[in-house]
């Protein structure tokens, strides 16, 4: 008995199958990229936030102290009484460092500078956290909110005077920062950027390449 031949489906997917799939990827990307543009503002939120802290630190010491955090050339008098260990500053009215530290001078590793002995000075006087003892946990720098340092030093990028310094800032937080502060160009105004530090101001503006990590210095 002869048989009819029996016509075989052949499988795959249907375009409405498809299209389910790739409004799912689409999906997922969006969501992805979403949660990465949220990360980012987050940190540039709490960089914009250390600049503003400490720049409201700094003045609240003076106000109280009439000496600048790290400088205070009074500070191991005044907090004696307390037990606590400190070292004073040399008053000259510029955050100094030796000339064997790290350069730049806001991420030194030397504990004995200005620069270090900065935040000893505000966490005795409970303007910012942290340790109080003696040596590199109390005059520790801290770190930011994409793992770099925060920091203070005497000139930077040709800004004269006291700075606040943030590092390993990617390219579109340092932009992000200094459109929010200033003018948003790396290399003029009250916060500059570059990708290495220098007493002299930069001449590249901020270039977002991802493999270019930057120094923003503010003055406060």
């Amino acid at each position: 008995m002869t048989h009819p031949q029996i016509k075989r489906r052949q499988s795959g997917f249907t375009l409405i199958e498809i299209a389910i799939v790739l409004v799912i990827i689409g999906l997922l990307l969006g969501g992805i990229l979403k949660g990465q543009e949220l990360i980012t503002q987050g940190r540039i939120r709490n960089v914009a936030n250390d600049f503003q802290s400490m720049t409201a630190a700094i003045n609240l010491y003076q106000d109280r102290y009439r000496a600048i955090p790290g400088d205070d050339i009074g500070a191991a008098t005044r907090w004696a009484v307390t037990g606590t260990s400190t070292t004073s500053g040399n008053g000259d009215g510029v955050i100094g460092i030796a000339s064997s530290s790290t350069f730049p001078a806001f991420n030194s590793a030397t504990a004995g500078d200005e620069s270090r002995l900065f935040w000893h000075h505000l966490r005795l006087a409970g303007l910012v956290g942290g340790p109080t003892t003696t040596g590199a946990l109390g005059t520790a720098t801290p770190i930011n909110a994409v793992s770099g340092a925060t920091g203070v030093q005497n000139i930077a990028f040709g800004i004269p005077g006291l700075v606040i310094c943030s590092s390993n800032l990617p390219a579109k937080i340092a932009q992000a920062i200094d459109t929010q502060f200033d003018d948003g160009n790396a290399t003029t105004g009250t916060v500059r950027g570059a990708a290495a530090m220098s007493a002299t101001a930069p001449t590249d503006d901020y270039v977002d390449d991802g493999t270019t990590f930057y120094i923003v210095c503010k003055a406060p």
